[in-house]
C-alpha cells in the first residue's frame, strides 16, 4: 500500500471508495431492521381445502344467517326483514352458551347488506362469525 503525495504525477481520477462503502454499509443495516418490522400480520383462520366427507350434514344446532336480495335476511330458512332481525338474533342467542353464527351473502346483494347482518349479529351477542363452506349448506 503506497500513498500517493499528489506531487509529479497531476490529478488523480479515482474515486475514493472507502466513504460510499460506508454510506452503502449503514443503509443495508437501516433496511434489514426495517423490513423486519414494517410487516403486517394477520391470523385467519380458513377451512380445509379438500373436505373429508362430502355427504356431511350440518349440525342442526348451528345458526346460519343468509343474507338475500331486496333487503331479506333468512335464519335457518326462515324469513325475516331489516326491522325485526336483531330482535330475532337477541331470542335466539340470549339463552345459548355457544355465540356461533354463519353467514351467507348472495351473489346478488351488496356489501352493506352483509355488513348490516354482520352488526346486527355482533349487537346480539354472537362472539365469533363463520362463513360455512360451500358443501355444507343451510339445514
Amino acid at each position: 500500500m503506497s500513498m500517493s503525495t499528489g506531487s509529479s504525477q497531476g490529478l488523480n481520477g479515482e474515486p475514493n471508495l472507502t466513504p460510499m462503502i460506508d454510506v452503502l454499509l449503514v443503509l443495508l443495516v437501516i433496511f434489514m431492521l426495517i423490513i423486519p418490522m414494517s410487516r403486517k400480520a394477520l391470523d385467519v383462520q380458513l377451512p380445509d381445502p379438500t373436505p373429508q366427507d362430502k355427504d356431511m350434514k350440518p349440525n342442526p344446532d348451528q345458526i346460519v344467517l343468509e343474507v338475500l336480495p331486496e333487503g331479506v335476511f333468512a335464519i335457518n330458512k326462515e324469513p325475516h326483514t331489516r326491522d325485526d332481525l336483531f330482535k330475532r338474533l337477541k331470542e335466539i342467542y340470549s339463552p345459548r352458551p355457544e355465540k356461533i353464527i354463519f353467514i351467507k351473502g348472495d351473489p346478488q346483494v351488496i356489501y352493506k347488506d352483509v355488513i348490516f347482518a354482520m352488526d346486527a349479529a355482533r349487537g346480539a351477542g354472537v362472539k365469533v362469525i363463520g362463513v360455512p363452506p360451500k358443501a355444507t349448506a343451510a339445514p
